[in-house]
Order: structure tokens, then C-alpha cells, then sequence
């Protein structure tokens, strides 16, 4: 679509759901919890109804037909067998929840973030988590320090890490380009979360010790079930590089939309993968990990209208200085015409820490040329501070991560009287924040 002769009128419907997104589970929770999945289609039809009167028929199933198979499949199916594979991991076994293991947990889920998804390593990390600290009074502060760590910053190091890397992945960006050049502020930025973790807890664990009764008790020794699953996790990490690595002049039109023959066979592979996990995961295990589809849905309902909506808006920042968004696409751009990778940087971060990281990356992508190859050589710093602050900011609210709510979520249920919303702004503006701007000096300046 192109933005010529569009308003900003047209970015309305996206800025609507967004805002819905952040306002109503304040405002309306009971409302929200029960329609969020109406209010996505809601805002989905304000843009494809005005578009289909405006642009004719064709060019709504045109567009609506690309966001779905170019996009937003791809994405949730990749999101879908990493939450399935996670779900069917369960750690056995009760550790005790002292600085030292704290640290040690949230290190190895920093790890394991880049290779099954912050979604994955949420998933699988946070329940051992919460059991080995059930016995302590104050453990809030490692559930908001996980989010940071496990849910964001561990990972930016590959497409298989954060949604907008993958959005990034299915625009051109090579699989390996982000642990190349990211991997030192990731490395700092965890680092540096990880000490002050340690520091925090200890002093909360000397202050409080222990509960008398510890709610787990203990057993023999840590192990895992449904180790199937880790193959099956393997099978998605090979599928996401053969995707990447595999060219083939195969193409498939769907309405005008290209349906490329290796993104096919991913997108395939990874469904069986994720029905495979279903059919060889003992019950038990799901049962263990209190597994349901719930926060998947949650996921899969709102991003569906999120994709579709910010069409437009890709389509207006496309038109740069001279379109509706002028000021946005200026702000990021030098005197002298090149971009700003300091204001990409915090420009990308800012919005990812309220409308979502992934489809913020996808718009300063393409504020940027969104040409690949170009912003992997050329405007190399430029790609690495968009990709930098759409991961690392999402951890600066809860919406600004899909998994940032379903860890907030499973911690409530297990107990935990996690922050508000704003309460847990105070938590990252204080943390977050300075550690951004050193980030800033660093490496954007």
C-alpha cells in the first residue's frame, strides 16, 4: 500500500488498539478479560471497512490476505510451538530460593532466551522460579528482575529470541547478523541486571530469612519430565535456520500476497512441531505446569489486529519528511539527511515500551528504508540501535512484551502481589532507564 495522499486519520485504528491494550486492563479488567478478542476485531474492522469504501474491495482482501500470510502467521505459529515446547518441559523438584540460585536461575533463562524465545524461556524458567522462592516474604523483586532479564534482554541475540528480531528475520536480516552486533551491549546490559539482582535479593534475604514452612517440599533430587520436548525444541531452532539459509526461486501467490516455498516449509514444520509436542507430552506434565491456552490466545487475538492496523502506518512513515509522520521520521534523522542511531535507539525503545516491541521494530524498520541488505552493511548501527531498543525496552512495562503479561499473570496466580502497572514503571525507570543512556554513550552516540 502506498501512502501517498493518505492522513494520519488512517494510523487511528492502530493507535486504538494499542491504547486498548495498555488503558482497559486498568480501566474495564472484567470487560477486557472477557472481549479482548472482540475489541482486536473491533478496531480491525475501523481500518478495513473505511479502506475497502475508499480503496475498493480488492485492495482490502489484498492487504488483509499479505499482514496474515507474509506476517502475522508466520510469527504467532513460531510463537505457538515455542509456548507448546516450553509447556511440556517441567523442572522437577524444589530449590531454595537464595541469592546465589536466584541469580543462577535468571543467568541460565538469559541464556536459554535467544534459543527458545523469551516466550519459551519465560515459560520454562518462571515456574522453578516461583516454587524455590514460595518460602520467602519479600520475592517480588525477582519476578520484576526476571521480566527484565529472562522476558526481554536475553533475547537479542537471534531471531528466535524477541518478535520483532523475527519480524526482522522474515524482512531479510541473517539469522546470525544480531548476535554479531549485539551481543556486547546484551552482554553488559544482563551483566549488569544480574549484579544488581544479587545485590537487591541479598539484602532481602538477610533482612527476612525464610518462611518456618516451605509450601514445596523437597525431593531427592532436580530432573526433568516431558524431555521430548527438547528435541522437539531443536527441531524449531533447525527449521528457523533452514528457512533462513534455504533459497529457493519457489513462490506461491495467495491474492496477490508471495507465499515463498522455505517460509512454507517452516511454517508447516513448526505446526507439526508443535502437535507432535501435544500428542508426546505426558499429561501429568501439563498438569504440572498449570498449562493452558489461554495467555497464547491472548496473544494470538491481539496481534492479529495489530498487524493489520499498522499497514497504514508503515505505509505513511514510508513517505518520510514529507508524509503525516514527518515529525517522527525527522526526529530520527541527522542535519545532514543520514539517520540517528541515538534516537533510533531511544525512539524505538520508548514507543516498545507501550505499543508493543514487535510491531514498533517493524515501523522504525521501515523508517529506516527498510531495506535489509542496506541496513545490515551501510546503516549497520543504525539497524543495531532499532533491534537494541525494541527488545530491551520492551521490558519497560508489562505490555511491552507478550511475555511480560503471562509472567505477571502465572506469578499472581502462584501468589505473588506483583506491582501495578505504574508501579512496575517505578521499578524499570529506576533500574532500566540509567542503564539505557550508558548503553546510549557506549554504542549510539
Amino acid at each position: 500500500m502506498s501512502g501517498a495522499g493518505m492522513s494520519a486519520v488512517w494510523g487511528i485504528p492502530f493507535a486504538g488498539i494499542l491504547l486498548s491494550i495498555a488503558l482497559c486492563p486498568l480501566w474495564a479488567p472484567g470487560f477486557w478479560h472477557h472481549h479482548f478478542g472482540k475489541v482486536s476485531a473491533a478496531w480491525s474492522l475501523a481500518f478495513l471497512l473505511p479502506l475497502a469504501w475508499v480503496f475498493g474491495w480488492d485492495a482490502a482482501a489484498h492487504s488483509l490476505v499479505h499482514a496474515l500470510l507474509a506476517e502475522y502467521l508466520p510469527f504467532i505459529i513460531l510463537l505457538t510451538a515455542l509456548y507448546t515446547v516450553a509447556g511440556g518441559i517441567f523442572i522437577r523438584g524444589n530449590l531454595h530460593g537464595s541469592p546465589r540460585l536466584n541469580v543462577a536461575l535468571l543467568a541460565i533463562g538469559a541464556a536459554l532466551a535467544s534459543v527458545m524465545g523469551t516466550t519459551g524461556a519465560s515459560m520454562l524458567m518462571l515456574r522453578p522460579l516461583l516454587r524455590a522462592n514460595d518460602n520467602r516474604i519479600h520475592k517480588v523483586h525477582v519476578v520484576v528482575f526476571f521480566i527484565f532479564i529472562v522476558s526481554n534482554a536475553g533475547g537479542a541475540l537471534t531471531p528466535l529470541g524477541d518478535p520483532p528480531l523475527f519480524l526482522g528475520f522474515l524482512q531479510g536480516v541473517d539469522f546470525f547478523w544480531t548476535v554479531g552486533h549485539l551481543w556486547q551491549p546484551t552482554l553488559f546490559l544482563v551483566g549488569v541486571l544480574l549484579a544488581l539482582c544479587f545485590a537487591i535479593d541479598r539484602y532481602y534475604y538477610a533482612k527476612e530469612g525464610v518462611l518456618p514452612v516451605d509450601p514445596t517440599p523437597d525431593t531427592p533430587r532436580i530432573g526433568f519430565d516431558g524431555g521430548v520436548n527438547f528435541a522437539l525444541l531443536g527441531a524449531v531452532v533447525g527449521l528457523v535456520l533452514l528457512s533462513g539459509f534455504w533459497k529457493s526461486p519457489v513462490v506461491f501467490h495467495v491474492a496477490g500476497a508471495e507465499v515463498g516455498l522455505p517460509g512454507l516449509v517452516r511454517d508447516a514444520g513448526l505446526v507439526l512441531v508443535t502437535l507432535l509436542s501435544l500428542r508426546w507430552t505426558p499429561a501429568q506434565v501439563h498438569a504440572d505446569n498449570q498449562f493452558s491456552w489461554g495467555p497464547m490466545l491472548e496473544v494470538a487475538k491481539l496481534f492479529a489486529g495489530i498487524f493489520l492496523t499498522i499497514i497504514p502506518v508503515i505505509a505513511l512513515l514510508r513517505e518520510g519528511l514529507h508524509g503525516p509522520f514527518g515529525a517522527v521520521v525527522a526526529a530520527v534523522t541527522r542535519p545532514n539527511g543520514t539517520p540517528d542511531p541515538a534516537m533510533y535507539f531511544w525512539a524505538s525503545g520508548l514507543l516498545s515500551s507501550f505499543l508493543d516491541n514487535a510491531p514498533t521494530y517493524l515501523v522504525f524498520f521501515n523508517t529506516a528504508g527498510g531495506d535489509a541488505p542496506t541496513l545490515m552493511t551501510t546503516l549497520a548501527p543504525t539497524l543495531m540501535a532499532v533491534s537494541a531498543g525494541s527488545v530491551f525496552m520492551g521490558a519497560n512495562s508489562y505490555i511491552g512484551n507478550a511475555p511480560n503479561m503471562m509472567v505477571k499473570a502465572i506469578a499472581e496466580q502462584r501468589g505473588v502481589a506483583m506491582p501495578s502497572f505504574f508501579g512496575y514503571m517505578a521499578w524499570s525507570c529506576a533500574i532500566l532507564v540509567p542503564l539505557f543512556f550508558v548503553i546510549t554513550l557506549i554504542w549510539f552516540k
